[in-house]
């Protein structure tokens, strides 16, 4: 899993980024930019592949070896990713030697995963002085290390919730890719290629990211900017409803504290039944129905990632009883609240 070649060793990101003008490579140094690939239990596959796809493309592009990487594991042995397949890892994480930059791959539940001896060998790099990031959930064993406190990150949609309620001092951001200070986590799925991209835009020239953009056939380099989730309008049959949208928003940021239907109507500049028109025409339900939905689906996501007691989800999710909440969630999933976490476990 290593390849070996010439190029830049990464300073301070400040610096390497004021230091690029539009389209203009930084000159050769005499060392490759080395990155370590830290594979958790369950890891996204898919997001680890396109990571290193970017940086084999940069050599392959430049005609250099501009960056050098390896993957390893906590024990040296190879650990399944989410899809079974199982990497054969260059050694175990302690065996690694300098790096740059450090990427936590992570994917499926990694709260069942943040055993100490993980956490404790990425608090060693962060000693180290390297730059750390995160792939996918990696964003959550950085926060339970520690390393993300007072710091912007990315993580997938689906944990983002239960990350701001166990790590309130991590601010979490639901764009594709968050690049602060020494920090760099991306959302999952392709969203690394985003974020390599931008990387090595930052070190090498906007020309060498366009040049591996097209080589993948992505028709566009995305900014940390872009949101990880289409946006409304775009899920919809109609492209051109904005009070629905802000309907919807405002149930979305008022989950914990649920609004009447009659605030959100007004908060939306519509009536009552006009609100209830547009959401059965374009959601095909009564805006009540979603909203409910959008309820119970964050506490399905905090009951299956996080070990908040049950009367903590239910109020989480703006439910005044564990009792209405069980009562909500089985007739929405088909089983008990307590039954779900069971199976999960």
């Amino acid at each position: 899993m290593t390849t070996t070649g010439k190029g830049s060793p990464p300073q301070s990101l400040a610096t390497r980024h004021s230091a690029r003008s539009e389209g203009q490579a930084r000159p050769q140094a005499d060392a490759p930019t080395r990155v370590g690939f830290l594979m958790a239990p369950n890891y996204t596959m898919i997001t680890l592949a396109a990571a290193i796809a970017v940086l084999r493309m940069a050599n392959r592009q430049s005609g250099q070896e501009l960056y050098r990487w390896q993957c390893v594991t906590l024990d040296g042995h190879p650990t399944p990713s989410s899809d079974g397949l199982r990497l054969v890892p260059d050694c175990a994480a302690d065996a690694l030697g300098a790096v740059d930059f450090l990427f936590v791959c992570g994917g499926y539940r990694p709260e069942r995963h943040c055993v100490p001896p993980f956490l404790a060998a990425l608090r060693r790099f962060a000693k180290r002085r390297a730059n750390l990031g995160a792939l996918c959930t990696g964003s959550h064993y950085l926060a339970a290390a520690g390393l993300l406190d007072g710091y912007r990150c990315a993580i997938h949609w689906e944990n983002a919730d239960s990350l701001r309620a166990q790590f309130p001092t991590v601010q979490v951001s639901s764009s594709l890719f968050v690049m602060d200070r020494d920090r760099y986590t991306c959302s999952g799925g392709v969203s690394s290629i985003d974020l390599m991209l931008n990387l090595v835009a930052g070190t090498h020239g906007r020309t060498l990211a366009r040049d591996i953009s097209e080589q993948f056939i992505v028709d566009r380099m995305r900014t940390g900017q872009d949101p990880q989730r289409a946006p409304l309008h775009q899920l919809m049959e109609a492209r051109n409803q904005p009070k629905l949208m802000e309907a919807v928003t405002l149930m979305e940021a008022n989950i914990d504290e649920p609004l009447a239907m009659t605030e959100v109507a007004a908060l939306a500049g519509v009536s009552r039944r006009q609100l209830q028109r547009l959401f059965h025409r374009y959601l095909h339900c009564a805006p009540t129905r979603h909203y409910l939905d959008l309820r119970l689906e964050r506490g399905r996501l905090l009951l299956l990632q996080t070990g908040f007691p049950l009367a903590e989800v239910a109020a989480r999710c703006g439910f005044s009883s564990v009792r209405l909440f069980s009562k909500r969630y089985l007739q929405r999933y088909g089983r008990h609240p307590r039954q779900e976490r069971r199976d999960e476990a």
